[in-house]
């Protein structure tokens, strides 16, 4: 259940489907499996592959494993201005006092 809700937690963030573009993906599998280790245990003591697991829920969810490359061909193909911009860089200078 940890991993499940794991994967789920982002929908604090947009409260819809698209939560899922944070990590139901390939690569959000080996983020699982960064966090949870190769296996975990279950009641009976018996491990489970974690990538068996996270692979599970999101086949569950998407229907298939997309990768991360899968859900921004939409924005490749129509990007919004803001994300064309190239923002010139500006140097600042901090006063620090102690």
């Amino acid at each position: 259940m940890e991993i499940h809700d794991w994967f789920d937690e982002t929908k604090q963030y947009t409260g819809d489907w698209t939560h899922r573009v944070l990590r139901h993906h390939a690569a959000g599998i080996q983020w699982a499996i960064e966090k949870f280790g190769h296996s975990i245990e279950n009641s009976d003591g018996k491990k489970i592959p974690t990538k068996m697991i996270a692979e599970r829920h999101i086949e569950e969810d998407c229907g298939f494993i997309p990768t991360v490359a899968d859900y921004l061909k939409p924005t490749l193909k129509n990007p919004e201005d803001w994300m064309l911009r190239v923002k010139t860089t500006s140097v600042h200078v901090m006063q620090v006092t102690e």
